[in-house]
């Protein structure tokens, strides 16, 4: 079911060619900012009349001249110097309503070529706490996975975690020397203790050779597969996955041990990726390193930017690791789209990531590689988001805190529910409070976290859109208390009545879910999707105040039915199906 706009531009673009001689011209068809010049605005035979040397006016009056769109429009009206303004036929409406209904994805139309997609994301570092800045990665990524499901393609989720490096080697190091006995009951080291162990090993590294001596061969020791250190490594790995999977959970996000291919994964590939790139001529020593120069990348004297693959002591990096997970997505995995779902600083290292998959013949323009990009969570005094003592609020307490918070809230409106009721609504509350807000923020901009902001049950909350749907929901309680039959009534609707015109608007509203749909999708921005629910949620609660449901007569309710239960099945779809938010029944 293609959306009403690619209908509309498919005509208009039509009428242009046929009145140009053109071909393949572009509609430009947008929706209208003001509902009094109608439903959607084209100002395509701007362009074209550019091209051609014309008056925009007289060539719009050429376009609607051929324009075959009755079937879907009302007679399209001119307006200033060539714009053209369409307003939807009720008919189109309530015939596209009907088929919107029956149709489980709401009228969002699958893919024409389905592609096996690998998204990296969320990647927290093994031996330490997740915190706020794992946040926007984590759901963000997720989002993205959903919402390339359910247009129809493979998706594969890859949760590239920090498990590999020197930093392990200086914790083995500290507990042998302080802690051996918990290295033989490695079950009782927790994910706290392990981070603060590392920052005192880390300490104890910067003042004692000694120490740090011993933290290397360490290292040494565990990419030379040494047993027992890698027998410790393992439980560091376990007592990190107790810790971040239970968060996973929480937030609904569809990641766990068979997702996870950490640095560790790939260490038997790096000297591959440098040893393939050395035999191709494109890395080379400099200053003990060895570099790849991708062409356009500059240093801000000039000179040729490296991309360092391999350190003068024989260490691999990041950069090393990167490109053997992209070469195994490719190779391995079969990808046709690799999308990296990290924080917009790490910009120019992804940049260069691809540019040199790409000069290297590991990539080609048939495989697409995307960087996406967020902005920070920041602090109500504007900065990145820190505890009073100045370190990164663990996301564990801040979820936990969000509950708590959505809690106190529900024991003062609805004291009268039970304890289970109250703890099943403030963990979807608090939980869907946070993510809502995040997503309803331009994901390229910083924003400012406010528990009061985004547990308030008005606005473009969270809270406001399950409330919302919740209210839709009692129709149906209240239709059963008054022996109403709603399931009866909606399976033998036989003509819609749209005559009032909350009516209509509503319904129009509905018809275009898959336009919201498409243009999150299109750049992966969920603040189209959440500003569309936002406002289905206003035009429902115009639409109830205005047109009695349950009071109307025999003839117009089952419409009326309709368009709550399509509302309350996009919101649902919305929130709990793209958005991974619960939706509750009862508030």
């Amino acid at each position: 079911m293609k959306s009403v706009i690619e209908l509309i531009s498919e005509r208009i673009g039509l009428a242009i060619d046929k009145a140009t001689d053109q071909k393949a011209s572009a509609a430009i068809v947008t929706p209208a900012t003001d509902a009094k010049f109608g439903d959607y605005q084209s100002n395509g035979a701007f362009a074209v009349a550019k091209q051609l040397k014309t008056n925009p006016r007289q060539l719009a009056e050429k376009v609607v001249a051929a324009l075959q769109i009755d079937d879907i429009c009302l007679p399209p009206e001119i307006a200033g110097a060539g714009f053209i303004n369409l307003r939807l036929k009720p008919q189109f409406v309530t015939d596209r309503l009907v088929g919107i209904s029956s149709d489980e994805n709401l009228g969002i139309e699958k893919a024409e070529r389905p592609q096996r997609v690998v998204v990296d994301f969320s990647g927290p570092n093994i031996a330490k706490q997740m915190h706020v800045g794992h946040l926007r990665s984590t759901i963000l990524g997720d989002a993205i996975c959903r919402m390339l499901e359910l247009a129809g393609h493979t998706v594969i989720r890859q949760n590239h975690i920090g498990d590999w490096g020197t930093q392990f080697g200086m914790l083995i190091a500290y507990l042998r020397e302080l802690y051996a006995e918990k290295l033989e009951q490695p079950d009782v080291v927790s994910i706290s203790d392990l981070e603060q162990f590392y920052k005192n090993a880390k300490a104890w590294c910067d003042k004692d050779p000694n120490f740090a001596e011993d933290a290397r061969k360490e290292v040494v020791k565990l990419h030379n597969n040494n047993k027992d250190t890698l027998r410790v490594w393992g439980e560091f790995v376990k007592a990190s996955r107790k810790h971040y999977q239970p968060i996973y959970d929480t937030l609904g996000i569809n990641l766990n041990e068979s997702n996870e291919r950490g640095e560790s994964f790939y260490r038997d590939k790096l000297a591959d990726v440098v040893n393939d790139l050395k035999k191709a001529g494109l890395a080379k020593e400099s200053d003990g390193a060895i570099c790849v120069f991708p062409e356009g990348f500059k240093t801000k004297e000039g000179e040729p930017l490296p991309f360092i693959i391999q350190k003068s002591d024989g260490a691999f990096l990041y950069a090393t690791t990167d490109l053997a997970a992209l070469r195994y997505r490719v190779n391995e995995l079969k990808a046709d789209r690799i999308i990296y779902v990290t924080d917009a600083r790490q910009k120019l290292h992804f940049e260069m990531l691809f540019a040199v998959a790409k000069t290297a013949g590991w990539t080609d323009d048939k495989i697409k590689l995307d960087h996406i990009t967020f902005g920070s969570v920041l602090g109500e005094d504007g900065k990145p988001l820190k505890t009073r003592s100045g370190e990164n609020v663990k996301l564990k307490e801040l979820l936990d805190e969000a509950v708590k918070r959505a809690k106190a809230v529900v024991e003062e409106k609805n004291p009268e529910l039970s304890g289970d009721e109250k703890e099943k609504i403030a963990n979807a509350v608090g939980i869907g409070a946070v993510k809502y807000a995040d997503y309803s923020n331009n994901r390229t901009s910083d924003y400012i976290f406010s528990f009061d902001k985004m547990l308030a049950m008005e606005g473009n909350t969270a809270p406001y859109m399950q409330y919302a749907y919740a209210r839709i929901k009692s129709i149906d309680r209240k239709a059963k208390e008054r022996g109403i039959d709603t399931e009866k009534e909606l399976k033998n609707i036989k003509r819609l009545s749209l005559a009032e015109s909350a009516e209509l608007a509503l319904a129009k509203h509905l018809i275009r879910y898959s336009e919201a749909f498409n243009s999150a999708t299109a750049d992966f921005k969920p603040n189209f999707l959440t500003s569309y629910l936002y406002e289905l949620a206003q035009k429902f609660s115009t639409f109830y105040n205005a047109c009695p449901v349950l009071d109307a007569s025999d003839e117009i309710r089952p419409s009326r039915l309709l368009l709550c239960k399509i509302t309350s099945q996009i919101i649902r779809h919305g929130l709990k199906n793209l958005l991974g938010i619960k939706t509750i029944e009862r508030m």
